[in-house]
């Protein structure tokens, strides 16, 4: 079963991808917080990340700058979502790939397992 990190803040966004990954077949974990993600990731070990832009405490491209410094990491799928049209930062941070908010339900767990 393929693990995916999601990483964001709103709480009711966070539940509703939560129930609807799990449903199509993924173990979920959840980070609220930016600062968090890297020690979350070397005990959770996901396969494929989701990154909010817009975190409380840091924006999901320095998330990625992170990810993507880190030798365990850097190869990682990592998705970021945002309903600003950020994808220029997101794609030279190293995103692989950026998604409007509000997210498709349909479409997202095949738009994950295809960067598996």
């Amino acid at each position: 079963m393929p693990k995916v990190m999601i990483v964001d803040d709103d709480r009711t966004t966070v539940n509703l991808l939560e129930t609807l990954l799990t449903m199509d077949g993924f173990d979920v974990a959840l980070v609220a917080r930016g600062q968090d993600v890297l020690r979350a990731a070397r005990q959770e070990r996901p396969d494929v990340f989701l990154i909010d832009h817009h975190l409380s405490d840091i924006d999901g491209s320095e998330v990625v700058r992170q990810l993507r410094a880190d030798p365990d990491f850097a190869q990682a799928p990592i998705v970021i979502a945002s309903g600003m049209n950020v994808e220029d930062e997101a794609r030279r941070a190293g995103a692989d790939l950026f998604l409007f908010k509000p997210l498709e339900p349909d479409t997202l767990a095949d738009t994950l397992k295809g960067l598996l």
